[in-house]
């Protein structure tokens, strides 16, 4: 009856307590007023006896009445809650992926650039209110997908990432991050962001790492720059024979001290990842670093309920008032 409902002034129930007391002294005054008579029999009064029980039925009206008042003085009511968020400051991400081959090597599981994708995509749902884009590098770079807040777009681009041979063969790390620099710069967000991952050093590409991060500092972009790849030796593909790829151990080579460069000057952090379980974390740590400031707007409508029982209780006490002192007044 009352799901859904808040009393407001909740020390006015206490007053229900009396209800028991009101009761009690109901029935002992009853008894005290009601003679004993020893008769052969009691079938002239059997219609009397009826009347005498409706009596005791105004009772149970006033205590209804009085029932009624109480919960009205605590003051009952619903709140209808809307809310209203607002995005307060909004962040612009690119990711530049690295898809060279050596990002198909197996010390991370299925594969480095699966489990890059597998990790990224749960980061992506994570941050509802950004934009978010990707780019390709390997050789040289290209945008998969602009900045947009269509997720599913973004999603669906990082699904299809692959290594392929469109793309020139090696890394160009200057290329991918000049690429991502170029497609975030012009962007009117508050803050302005990119994670550049690589499993490699910069082999390859027209521009060096050093002018692409001067660029990303000129516009006020900052990058997280991530090495993926165990430490030591790792099951990489070396060649390709019949359309397979053939795999063997390889030692492990990324350019730490350029990454740590690169996010140092832009204002940054460098993080390296060696297998599944650091990556996510590390994913994890930038998405803590990049909170989108959301402000949200709550509007109470609160609804009096004390009204309809106030009425109603009127009526009971009008109803055993006129009944008292009409129908049953030869019997009270």
């Amino acid at each position: 009856m009352f799901k859904g409902i808040d009393f407001t002034q909740k020390e006015f129930l206490w007053l229900l307590l009396l209800v028991p007391v009101l009761v009690l002294w109901y029935v002992l005054k009853h008894k005290k007023q009601t003679a004993q008579l020893s008769i052969s029999s009691v079938q002239g009064f059997q219609k009397n006896s009826i009347w005498g029980a409706l009596k005791h039925g105004l009772f149970g009206v006033r205590i209804t009445a009085i029932v009624l008042v109480v919960l009205a003085l605590a003051r009952p009511q619903t709140v209808d809650v809307s809310s209203k968020t607002k995005t307060t400051r909004g962040i612009d991400i690119v990711m530049a992926i690295d898809v060279s081959a050596s990002m198909l090597a197996k010390d991370l599981k299925p594969n480095r650039l699966e489990a890059l994708k597998n990790v990224a995509s749960d980061f992506i749902k994570g941050r509802p209110n950004d934009r978010i884009g990707l780019v390709e590098y390997a050789g040289e770079s290209y945008t998969k997908t602009p900045i947009t807040s269509d997720k599913s777009i973004v999603l669906q681009s990082l699904k299809s990432i692959k290594y392929n041979t469109v793309i020139a063969g090696g890394t160009a790390i200057g290329m991918g991050l000049a690429t991502a620099v170029n497609r975030i710069k012009d962007s009117k967000a508050k803050s302005k962001i990119i994670i550049l991952l690589t499993d490699g050093v910069n082999n390859a590409g027209f521009i060096d790492p050093q002018t692409a991060s001067e660029l990303a500092v000129e516009y006020g972009i900052k990058t997280y720059t991530i090495g993926l790849g165990t430490n030591g030796m790792a099951l990489s593909p070396i060649a390709i024979r019949n359309g397979v790829f053939q795999y063997a151990k390889t030692q492990v080579e990324i350019d730490e001290d350029l990454l740590k460069e690169i996010a140092q000057v832009t204002g940054g952090k460098y993080f390296r990842a060696t297998n599944n379980r650091k990556l996510k974390e590390i994913y994890k740590e930038i998405d803590a670093l990049e909170k989108t400031e959301v402000e949200e707007f709550k509007f109470y409508n609160y609804e009096e309920k004390f009204r309809p029982l106030i009425w109603i209780a009127l009526g009971l006490l009008l109803f055993e008032f006129l009944m008292r002192f009409t129908i049953f007044r030869s019997f009270i």
